[in-house]
């Protein structure tokens, strides 16, 4: 029994990082659902930090320091801290675990 858990816990952890469904990276999409969630992430943080640098243009260019544009500038600042944080959380914890799983294989 404790073979069969090993093999399936193996083929799990084979399908971690091997390609997904469409098995080729040709057009620079992920090939493994940890490649995806790595991917997702940066798109999300790409668009944060598009958002925190459209803010930052109206205050400086457009003159717009007005406290409610400030607000929103360090709210947004403050969300992608947080984002930050928790791709770096989830994508470690993540890799740590594959990293575990290959270690008992």
């Amino acid at each position: 029994m404790a073979d069969s858990v090993s093999n399936s816990l193996g083929n799990f952890g084979l399908m971690a990082v091997s390609p997904g469904i469409s098995g080729t990276n040709s057009q620079n999409r992920p090939g493994s659902w940890f490649e995806a969630m790595a991917h997702a992430w940066g798109q999300t943080l790409d668009a944060q930090a598009t958002r925190i640098t459209e803010l930052s243009d109206q205050v400086s260019s457009a003159g717009e320091d007005k406290p409610s544009t400030m607000a929103m500038l360090t709210a947004e600042s403050l969300r992608m801290n947080f984002m930050a944080n928790s791709e770096s959380t989830s994508v470690d914890s993540v890799g740590r675990a594959l990293e575990t799983m290959a270690r008992k294989n």
